[in-house]
């Protein structure tokens, strides 16, 4: 049947049935789409953008998830993602991580926003990347947005959830901003009000993960309070600048949290198989072991 004549067939099936047309045998054939509440949600099957910031465009060539997709570094995050994944999922999903170090400068930040990039390319799991470095934020730098409303006015009750989350239009990926820099902001992790919104952050959508961008544990409280809170933690170690002394301390003070594995940063690879200069340039290359 030609496509005029489809088209003339279902004219007459509109005409005979008041205006609603029977379906044809391949529409017949697709499955119904499940609905979810999800399916509502901003965050969710689109890229939904920002009213106001537009769907952001992030220029940092680090973010090899975006920029070099195919590259070694970039697999390296999808390696991690995958056992992540595996680790979270299961009769309890443990969606709230936070990725930290011993020292800053040893790749922390950057670890989180790649992860969250690659993750939200999932098919199954939207991503929410809180930035909860209220001392050095700069998940808003790598992202190409200009600072404003963010945690640190969430954990002091001056604006609501809602009002702090940036959807990126880059998957779906949604941002929250670390807001105002605080000097000392130890208190605010540790009082019961940050404790309830991790836990609506939680529990709020079903298939999200939560990363939350901390400082390093060595010089700052304020990320061993956020690691009791979390469902997992991943530990940052950049060869050749944290010692081990460092990692052993940093490592003894989050006894006690469930700490998912370490992912060794700037490793150098074997010139032989051609990655090593890669590495090098970027400084990034990532793998996940165990804890």
């Amino acid at each position: 049947m030609s496509r005029i004549e489809m088209a003339m067939e279902k004219a007459a099936q509109l005409r005979q049935t008041g205006g609603e047309a029977a379906p044809t045998p391949a529409e017949a054939l697709q499955p119904e789409r499940p609905f979810s509440a999800a399916t509502e949600d901003r965050h969710e099957l689109r890229a939904p953008v920002s009213p106001q910031y537009g769907k952001l465009e992030p220029d940092n060539p680090f973010l090899v998830n975006l920029y070099d997709p195919h590259s070694p570094a970039a697999e390296e995050y999808r390696k991690l993602k995958s056992v992540l994944v595996k680790m979270t999922t299961g009769e309890t999903f443990r969606n709230a991580l936070m990725v930290t170090s011993a020292l800053p400068n040893e790749g922390k930040s950057l670890t989180a926003v790649n992860l969250a990039l690659s993750l939200a390319q999932e098919l199954d799991h939207t991503v929410l990347l809180v930035d909860a470095d209220l001392r050095r934020p700069s998940v808003h730098h790598y992202l190409n947005v200009e600072q404003g409303v963010g945690f640190s006015e969430v954990l002091s009750g001056e604006v609501g959830l809602g009002e702090a989350i940036i959807p990126t239009g880059m998957g779906k990926l949604s941002i929250i901003r670390s807001g105002r820099t605080i000097d000392n902001p130890s208190e605010l992790f540790t009082a019961q009000r940050t404790r309830a919104i991790i836990q609506e952050l939680k529990t709020r959508y079903p298939d999200r993960y939560i990363i939350f961008d901390t400082p390093p544990v060595l010089p700052f409280a304020e990320s061993r309070s956020l690691a009791h809170l979390v469902d997992g933690v991943l530990f940052v170690i950049m060869e050749r600048l944290a010692s081990q002394v460092n990692i052993r301390e940093a490592l003894d003070s989050l006894k006690g949290c469930p700490v998912l594995g370490t992912i060794y940063n700037a490793a150098a690879v074997d010139r032989a198989d051609g990655r090593y200069s890669y590495y090098r340039d970027y400084s990034r290359g990532k793998q996940a072991v165990a804890p």
